[in-house]
């Protein structure tokens, strides 16, 4: 009965000693987990995110906080792999003067890009834009698919000499410009968290 006892004891050492601090550490709040949870991944498998997970994560998306209700965004996504090298490869053209593969690659090889753009007719719109793309984020990992907010591909997309040709295969609305990418999919890495710096925020008495 000791031996068995003890083996329960050295058993239960084993297994708490062994649970990284941030797991141990979390609270029962689900929300607080994922946003602790999330991290930005840069590399993916190859697997297809369905498009209802995707559509999930699009109605959290335009449920963000946004000034007067505007929803002064446009949201379209490529999950087609035949429109996401067209879109590549229009890239690589309109950017002559960059290296073809550093232009390619600034999508993360993320299976799912989401491309959001402002309204140019409302002063907030870039802010109601970054609240979407938030809840994207969050909901993404919620459901356990990655992401990563990129700038690149808008700097690509919007100095190209061929922007319009791309712009035309997004459709967006006249007076609507490209702001903000998110690149979706199945993480194949786990990457640590980054430290972050708590003294940045001070109350103000």
């Amino acid at each position: 009965m000791k031996k068995i006892l003890l083996t329960l004891i050295l058993i239960t050492i084993a297994l708490f000693t062994s649970i990284p601090m941030n797991a141990k550490d979390k609270t029962d709040n689900v929300v607080i987990n994922t946003i602790l949870a999330r991290r930005s991944i840069r590399q993916y498998h190859a697997t297809p995110v369905g498009r209802d997970t995707l559509m999930q994560i699009m109605e959290c998306g335009i449920n963000a906080a946004n000034g007067q209700n505007k929803q002064s965004w446009e949201v379209r996504i490529v999950d087609n792999p035949a429109t996401m090298t067209q879109i590549q490869d229009l890239m690589v053209a309109g950017n002559t003067e960059l290296n073809p593969d550093m232009v390619k690659g600034c999508m993360r090889g993320a299976p799912v890009m989401v491309f959001i753009a402002r309204d140019l007719n409302y002063d907030f719109s870039a802010y109601d834009c970054g609240l979407l793309a938030g809840n994207i984020l969050l909901s993404a990992q919620s459901l356990g698919v990655g992401s990563i907010v990129l700038g690149s591909p808008v700097r690509f997309i919007n100095d190209a000499e061929n922007s319009a040709e791309i712009l035309r295969i997004l459709g967006y609305s006249e007076n609507y410009e490209l702001c903000l990418c998110v690149g979706l999919g199945y993480a194949a890495e786990a990457p640590d968290a980054k430290p972050r710096d708590i003294n940045k925020v001070q109350f103000v008495d």
